[in-house]
């Protein structure tokens, strides 16, 4: 009973040994296979890194404030007589920009005037009769101050006439009125906010260790979406440092005369320190930022296990200062000279293989501007 059983069995046993043999030899050429497999070079845009003249540059961002800003408003109460402009109009210094009603003042004015030519018909009489020695001294005096007291009074119905008509104080632009015709408004409500346009204030803060770089007439621009919008000069440094920031307080004025600029918006800026440093740079799309560390990848002739040359890529951690435009500058990790990755960094690893193709370039300007797309 055993026996044929144990030769039922033998083949079967033979024939798993012989499968789990080839099986074997298949997984050992597939390692064999894998471990010598090289994966195609990736392609990728390369620039070759130069020393260049950077200009010290401060950036920060600030506010634009009007040299002069007023929200005008009516000195008396009253009654609105007339409108003389609209919203968002510009305006010169002194032009009328709205008129109270005044009626009863005038009445008041002309009865005023009247009785200040009755006061200056008496004082020249008794200017006569003094000659003449016809009245006292005293008498003289009295049509004398009577002479004074209409003339004061006329001034001031003149005075209060002149505080119902609300005059733009500089030139500048009007903002959205806030009467109407017809309207009654007291003493202190606001009318329109007017503020002037050139020149312009820009206010940032800089950090108390960079304000002794800082020097007054010092080149400041101000960037926009298109780069470089207005330039102006540092105008005030504040001597006072904010102990809550420990920041220092500037003041830019710039002539804005193309009106870019607009009271109370803010806009990024640079100050131009003057000295010029060698800074090595590359394209921001360059960089590999990670939270371990910022690195780049530069292009070098490899060795594989085996000996053999090929054209791969070394991660190269890097330390990283101000940007300008497209430009990073590094301030250690790369030298002049090295080959950088700038395009397809992404996708790399360090020791990976790569092919160069440099025909179409990521953008790397200092003043890079934007396309109508």
């Amino acid at each position: 009973m055993k026996k044929p059983m144990l030769w039922m069995l033998t083949p079967v046993v033979i024939f798993l040994a012989v499968i789990g043999f080839v099986k074997f030899q298949q997984i050992q050429t597939a390692i064999a296979q894998g471990q010598s497999f090289q994966p195609p070079p990736e392609a990728v845009t390369t620039m070759v890194a130069e020393v260049e003249d950077w200009p010290a540059i401060l950036a920060s961002v600030g506010t634009a404030a009007p040299v002069q800003g007023v929200t005008l408003s009516a000195d008396l109460p009253g009654v609105v007589h007339r409108i003389a402009f609209e919203s968002g109009q510009r305006v010169v210094a002194g032009m009328t920009l709205v008129e109270l009603d005044t009626r009863q003042e005038r009445a008041q004015l002309a009865s005023a005037e009247a009785q200040r030519d009755l006061a200056q018909t008496d004082f020249a009489r008794a200017e006569t009769l003094l000659e003449q020695k016809l009245i006292s001294q005293s008498e003289f005096d009295q049509a004398q101050a009577r002479f004074k007291q209409a003339n004061a009074a006329v001034a001031e119905i003149e005075a209060l006439i002149a505080r119902k008509t609300i005059r733009a104080p500089f030139a500048g632009r009007s903002g959205i009125r806030m009467v109407n015709l017809g309207q009654y408004v007291q003493g202190g409500d606001p009318i329109v906010p007017l503020q002037s346009e050139a020149p312009i204030y820009v206010d940032f803060s800089v950090p108390q260790r960079e304000a002794a770089r800082l020097r007054s007439g010092a080149v400041v621009h101000a960037l926009g979406d298109t780069g470089v919008i207005a330039t102006g000069r540092v105008s005030a440094v504040n001597p006072v440092v904010d102990e809550a920031t420990r920041n220092v307080r500037v003041r830019a004025t710039f002539g804005n005369r193309n009106g870019r600029l607009k009271p109370g918006a803010y806009t990024s800026v640079q100050v131009e320190l003057g000295a010029r440093t060698p800074t090595v740079a590359v394209p921001s799309s360059s960089i590999h930022y990670a939270p371990y560390g910022n690195s780049v990848f530069i292009v070098d002739s490899l060795d594989t296990e085996d000996g053999r040359r090929y054209l791969g890529v070394r991660q190269q951690f890097v330390r990283l200062g101000a940007a300008r435009g497209d430009l990073v500058a590094v301030l250690s990790g790369v030298e002049a000279g090295d080959e950088v990755v700038t395009s397809g960094v992404f996708k790399l690893r360090p020791a990976a293989a790569v092919q160069v193709n440099n025909e179409v370039q990521p953008s790397s300007s200092l003043d890079p501007k934007t396309t109508d797309s």
